[in-house]
């Protein structure tokens, strides 16, 4: 029998009571900040004095939130089950209270801010972010304490939990639902409503006066990290006028421009299928060295196209991918444009074709609010389809992640048939999924049965891709169609270095045989370069509203490839990598033929201004699709 058994709960004073501990525990942490700030970051106490106050006013509805928890438990669950799941419930609570007011002070330590996209990227990389942790700071007994001050505040606050529970309400269970629904609502409208306070031009002010719980809800709806807070920068006329010249581009914009149409130099505008092949490692190819005899058609096109051997991936998620071969855009600090929230007119390879004549289409295999992809693509004026949309009858094998491969294709094939009936050039961005976990696919097609872990996902979306060619080649646009196909990303990123280069190579071919000639270019490239490198294919020149360059006109020694963790912004010229950090940091390393080693070397000055320009260049330019960050910081000086 605990003190809690037997009594009749009432929910409204639980609610208040866990709320004020938490409002009790946001205040004592901001002060902790404070005095960090005081003491570590040449602040001022008179400096600071006015996030407090506005601190105490943000953290009344964060307060009433964490603790709404509270409220549907004691509504919710019967007296029984909540006799004897409150008290255990109650100490886990206080726990993570005081935990996370531990993590805001490590996370303060460290970069002076509230928690942001970092601390969510920390949940993705939790193997390397807990093995630092232990590195860093005494785990072990900073738990054993948490949970000695757990006790000690569950012990305190017994009488008054007790109290609040065994307080009766007279009003009826209907009107208390009434009441809670209504202030359950109201709260969480405060609170996601609540942006990120700038009140005023001392950032260690505007952090002060956030709330830890609230900004870490922010950043994950945000979906992205101020690249100007964080990362080296310059001024940005020099940035902007330095990404123009790498880019070969008298002009730089991320959002779409209106074109005239070119007269293509056939009669007939191609078709253009953009095939993204889910984590085809370059590493899988025979072309590249394998021995297993996994891609046999790629292997094929390889040879009857024109094959691009050095290019490397943008990042390690499927919307990095995307948002390289769409918008031709580098990888920002953060989560992929992709995931971005109401981002609408940037200038994508479907919108420069569809402006000149084209139909274009996104096509994927899963469901595409996965990622966001159907809203992103939508919203650049791509026609969407995804699982849900296909043909009747037209799936007889999926998974959990998607459709077979061979069935996507289908799909495909069914929407060109109809722009070629309406005498439209069709444009396709196609998005592949059987390449990936559960590794499962029809029987009879492959001979590694399903599902066949890596190996066999790698050879059956081969087969799939040799299926789809051969019956492309039966119908008669297939002479005036130009396919490429290119990976997403690779299948692992784990390595030693911050940026594993090996882990980044990802085959890309374009293949069209009655208008392009076999061809290997070994230029070092990136995935964003594909885009102006398929319009030159195209033989529409003048569109030079992509930062990324045209790979069959770049001389080799200007070749380079950008890529990216979720926080660690990599620039590959030759076999030196810059590597630009959060806190403002740049490190250098000398990288190895086989790019698995990297030895770390002193930063050419050349080569970090350059990886600023094209970073912090992508980040003023989508300044204008709504990235409202932080106010401009100082310029770093390049050392």
């Amino acid at each position: 029998m605990t003190v809690f058994n037997g009594l009749k709960g009432n929910a409204f004073r639980v609610w208040g009571l866990t709320a004020i501990l938490a409002f009790g525990v946001f205040l004592l942490t901001r002060a902790a900040l404070l005095v960090h700030a005081v003491m570590f970051g040449q602040q001022t106490v008179d400096g600071l004095i006015g996030a407090l106050a506005l601190g105490l006013l943000r953290d009344i509805p964060a307060a009433a939130v964490v603790a709404s928890p509270w409220l549907l438990f004691e509504l919710i669950l019967g007296t029984k089950w909540r006799d004897r799941l409150r008290l255990p419930l109650f100490v886990i609570y206080v726990f993570t209270l005081l935990f996370v007011a531990v993590s805001e002070g490590i996370f303060w330590d460290e970069f002076s801010v509230r928690f942001n996209f970092i601390a969510l990227d920390y949940l993705v990389f939790t193997t390397e972010v807990i093995g630092n942790i232990k590195e860093s700071y005494p785990v072990g007994k900073i738990v054993g304490v948490l949970a000695v001050l757990t006790l000690i505040t569950v012990w305190s606050l017994r009488r008054r939990l007790q109290k609040a529970v065994a307080a009766s309400s007279g009003a009826s269970r209907k009107l208390q639902w009434g009441w809670a629904l209504s202030l359950l609502v109201a709260v969480w409208v405060v609170s996601y409503k609540m942006a990120p306070p700038e009140f005023s031009s001392n950032t260690y002010a505007n952090e002060l006066a956030d709330n830890g719980w609230r900004s870490f809800l922010w950043a994950a709806r945000q979906n992205k990290l101020n690249y100007r807070q964080f990362y080296a920068t310059r001024p940005d006329a020099e940035v902007l006028a330095d990404l123009q010249r790498l880019s070969g581009h008298a002009l730089v914009t991320a959002s779409h421009q209106p074109v005239q149409k070119a007269n293509f130099k056939s009669v007939k505008q191609p078709n253009v299928v953009v095939v993204m092949m889910e984590s085809m490692s370059a590493e899988y190819m025979e072309t590249f060295g394998n021995t297993e005899g996994l891609t046999p058609n790629l292997d094929r096109l390889a040879k009857e196209g024109l094959l691009f051997t050095r290019l490397y991936a943008a990042g390690t998620r499927t919307v990095r991918g995307l948002e390289a071969l769409s918008a031709g855009l580098p990888p920002l600090p953060g989560k992929s444009v992709v995931r971005w929230p109401n981002i609408t007119n940037l200038n994508t390879l479907g919108a420069s074709l569809a402006a000149r004549g084209w139909s274009t289409h996104f096509l994927y295999g899963g469901y595409g609010m996965f990622d966001n992809m159907n809203g992103y693509f939508g919203a650049q004026g791509y026609e969407v389809t995804d699982r849900t949309g296909f043909k009747d009858g037209l799936v007889e094998f999926e998974n959990v992640w998607g459709v077979a491969d061979e069935h996507l294709f289908d799909q495909v094939l069914i929407e060109m048939d109809k722009d070629a009936a309406a005498g439209r050039p069709f444009f396709g961005h196609i998005m592949t999924a059987s390449n990936h976990v559960p590794f499962t696919y029809p029987s009879g097609r492959i001979d590694i049965p399903s599902p066949g872990k890596r190996a066999g996902g790698v050879k059956y979306a081969d087969y799939a891709v040799g299926r789809f060619i051969e019956m492309a080649k039966k119908k008669p646009w297939f002479d005036n169609t130009i396919f490429l196909f290119v990976a997403d990303h690779c299948a692992s990123s784990a390595g030693k270095a911050k940026i594993p280069v090996h882990r980044y190579h990802i085959p890309a071919i374009v293949y069209a045989p009655k208008m392009i000639s076999p061809k290997h270019v070994d230029t070092l490239a990136s995935q964003i370069d594909l885009v102006p490198t398929m319009l030159s294919v195209l033989g529409l020149q003048g569109d030079d509203h992509f930062i990324g360059r045209d790979i069959l006109k770049m001389p080799p020694e200007e070749g380079r490839a950008l890529l990216s963790t979720y926080q660690n912004l990599g620039y590959l010229k030759g076999d030196v990598m810059t590597v630009l950090l959060p806190k403002r940091k740049i490190e250098t390393f000398k990288i190895s033929a086989n790019g698995k080693e990297a030895q770390p070397m002193p930063t050419d000055p050349k080569l970090a201004e350059e990886a600023i320009a094209y970073f912090q260049g992508a980040a003023l330019l989508m300044d204008k699709h709504g990235d409202h960050g932080k106010p401009e910081v100082a310029a770093r000086k390049i050392n």
